[in-house]
């Protein structure tokens, strides 16, 4: 068809008034969408509705369809569901365009009825406070600094919180703040935020770009410092399943990518091939280990990616470890193989299952929930199987809530009350009026608490790979004491009741201990000073400790490709271990004990170049897979279930720029400030931090370590 032709058709078209199926004045009526006089309509479908059968004018093909796809078949939008109109020429295009542009915008100037805001709505008001109003609005200082404005713009700022549902702890988020504070100190004419395509694409994706740059300082100095590639899998709010990737060094943990797993078999190999993928990205030379957790397809990945890159190290997470040591203890299952450990342990089986029923039989009535709440200032909370160390927590719990229990049960309200299952409501008042119960219970939390301390210390993304072989020895002797403090033995006699934990805990430590820990434990400064040494006579220094010494070499003829440089280090190693050479200076040797590792290695180690650049990156490095974890909190605050309809990819898009963000903000200075410190954990469930009391916030403990040591201190 030729320019003349087409040029006819559209003229043609454009007079058309669709006859035989439509009056002229209900096509041009005013508000009707435009593009409906560019075909045919024949006839209506359905008494309802706006769908019609149609012919299009330009291709003579006829069609039944809304509104909407007659515009995507016009304007040939692909991807909604009808094919693109091939006859339409350009020219055709853009008049068509054009006349929908302005539809939209009349549409959107038009827009709903506004209500009044508290400030317009005066009708109510009566003859005095109509005076009032007047008298305000009239006042030099009011008109000198624009209160009425202020107040307006205050109301339009809270009306959006309210209608959008947005948390109240959005006006702590600083980005908020300096938004409107550019706004106010730039004269911008006619400026309209951006809006929902706008924010959802073109601006999304240059954030994320300029995040990306932002991170560019950190990533340089995984070189020198090393970094831990850390992964786990969590389900979406869609029931896909994904994988995260998030790499950490001394500087915290960037979150690079998710993978959706949708329809594939997570085992080890495909695991590992995920794997490979980061860690190139990465960059092979810079990784010095990869944390997951303890399941047996993440072990068979592990030990593809040790078989293919001998210089990194898998570690599974030591929060796991012991998570599962705490469940062998005070879960302990009965089964053929278990029987002793059944037999000494099932006893704080049943003071949980006590603690579970007491805390059921309050929660789930209002009435006793109401009467619990008038004698304890803290909330009888639930914990999820899921958390760490989730039956200690419990237990602790009660342990504060003791007297606020016992005040309950011999209450008045409590006598007075009446229940239907009043079988079950004296179960409840024996168990907590009942002193041995609360004994055994409280011998649970004490013999526990160093596993759960350890727990605690090792769950942040802060460097304790060095610490963790000390902390386990530290740790397991610690149980003991506890538990020969408990049982009035000395410590030469034998307890069957220890002997099964302590069986537990070296297992467990035999099973998640690698070469990399000896190595670590080998170059922290702090084992080798008197100081240290003299502070328990079990102990020795690394370099005399057989098995410490056997790994260590592993990991040296590992980590050094050629002979010469195994050797060198080597020598390097028995300078530092014996104090001698540059390590013989009495400052040097002065602040093994007190000094930071890395910033002891910095002072002192230039000597011995080798030894100094292992130390900088095997000190700076974590042992638990806990930040990528913590990652899914930001992914289910992100996709959740009332957006869940974003796609994979635009959720990771968000995903990695509100973790790096957040990232770079905790490395500010300005976050450290009273107003902006926390803006970004926890939404309105931390609106208030009065009247705290400990594990008050037990779903956020182990989830933000930095908030629980703020807030929460033991009695």
């Amino acid at each position: 068809m030729d320019s003349s032709q087409s040029q006819q058709q559209s003229t043609n078209i454009g007079s058309s008034t669709g006859s035989g199926s439509i009056g002229a004045e209900s096509l041009s009526s005013e508000g009707s969408p435009p593009l409906w006089r560019f075909v045919t309509r024949i006839e209506k479908q359905g008494a309802v509705g706006g769908t019609w059968k149609y012919r299009c004018n330009f291709c003579n093909e006829n069609r039944t369809s809304s509104y909407s796809r007659v515009r995507a078949h016009l304007l040939q939008i692909k991807g909604q569901g009808i094919a693109c109109c091939k006859k339409v020429s350009r020219a055709d295009k853009l008049e068509m365009q054009k006349l929908d542009d302005e539809f939209e915008n009349k549409k959107l100037d038009s827009g709903p009825r506004e209500v009044p805001l508290p400030s317009e709505s005066l009708s109510h008001l009566d003859s005095d406070a109509m005076f009032k109003k007047r008298k305000y609005e009239k006042s030099p200082i009011t008109r000198c600094f624009g209160i009425e404005t202020r107040d307006q713009l205050d109301q339009e700022i809270a009306r959006m919180f309210y209608t959008g549902g947005l948390p109240f702890n959005l006006a702590r988020n600083p980005h908020y703040m300096r938004s409107y504070t550019f706004a106010a100190t730039h004269n911008i004419a006619g400026y309209k935020p951006p809006g929902y395509n706008k924010l959802r694409t073109t601006l999304l994706v240059q954030e994320k770009a300029n995040v990306e740059r932002l991170m560019i300082p950190l990533k340089s100095t995984w070189r020198e410092k090393g970094v831990t590639i850390v992964t786990d899998g969590w389900s979406d709010p869609t029931r896909k399943p994904l994988i995260n990737f998030m790499a950490t060094s001394g500087n915290g943990p960037i979150f690079l990518k998710a993978v959706n797993c949708f329809g594939e078999i997570k085992d080890k190999f495909f695991i590992a091939n995920l794997m490979k993928e980061v860690i190139q990205e990465v960059g092979h030379q810079n990784v010095l280990q990869v944390i997951t957790d303890n399941a047996a397809n993440c072990k068979g990945a592990g030990e593809l990616i040790e078989s293919e890159f001998p210089h990194i190290y898998w570690t599974p997470c030591v929060v796991h470890t012991l998570n599962l040591a705490l469940k062998n203890i005070c879960a302990a299952r009965n089964v053929s193989n278990n029987s002793e450990t059944y037999e000494e342990c099932s006893w704080i089986t049943d003071i949980h299952g006590d603690a579970m029923v007491i805390k059921n039989f309050i929660m789930n009535h209002n009435m006793r929930l109401a009467i619990f709440q008038k004698f304890s200032p803290l909330k009888l909370l639930s914990v999820a199987d899921t958390r760490f160390a989730s039956i200690i927590v419990m237990l602790k719990r009660f342990k504060l809530i003791k007297r606020g229990l016992q005040a309950m049960v011999i209450s008045d309200e409590w006598t007075s009350y009446r229940e239907e299952d009043m079988g079950k409501a004296n179960f409840v008042k024996d168990k907590i009026v009942n002193d041995d119960w609360w004994d055994k219970l409280a011998y649970i939390v004490d013999f526990t608490k160093p596993i759960y301390d350890m727990i605690r210390l090792c769950d942040t993304d802060k460097p304790c790979l060095h610490l963790v072989y000390e902390m386990w020895d530290s740790m397991i002797e610690q149980v003991k004491l506890e538990i020969y403090k408990k049982e009035g033995r000395p410590n030469s006699e034998f307890s069957p009741f220890y002997h099964v934990v302590y069986e537990i805990l070296v297992a467990r430590w035999a099973k998640s201990n690698t070469p990399l820990h000896c190595l670590a434990h080998s170059l922290n400064p702090r084992f080798y000073s008197d100081e240290w040494l003299l502070g328990d006579q079990s102990r020795i220094a690394p370099h005399r400790d057989g098995e410490i010494s056997r790994e260590r070499m592993k990991c040296f003829r590992r980590l050094f490709a050629l002979n010469d440089d195994v050797g060198k280090v080597m020598e390097e190693y028995a300078q530092f271990s014996m104090k001698s050479g540059p390590f013989e200076d009495l400052t040097c040797i002065s602040r093994m004990h007190s000094m930071d590792p890395k910033s002891w290695w910095a002072n002192f180690g230039a000597q011995t170049p080798l030894l100094q650049s292992l130390a900088f990156k095997v000190l700076g490095q974590p042992t638990s897979s806990s930040c990528s974890e913590r990652n899914w909190s930001t992914y289910a605050f992100i996709h959740s279930l009332r957006r869940n309809k974003l796609n994979p990819s635009r959720a990771q898009d968000l995903v990695y720029i509100h973790n790096n963000l957040r990232l770079l903000s905790r490395n500010s200075e300005e976050y450290a400030e009273l107003y902006t410190k926390m803006w970004d954990v926890g939404g309105d469930a931390f609106d208030s931090l009065e009247d705290v009391g400990f594990l008050e916030f037990a779903e956020l403990s182990l989830d933000e370590p930095d908030l629980e040591n703020v807030l929460l201190v033991e009695d």
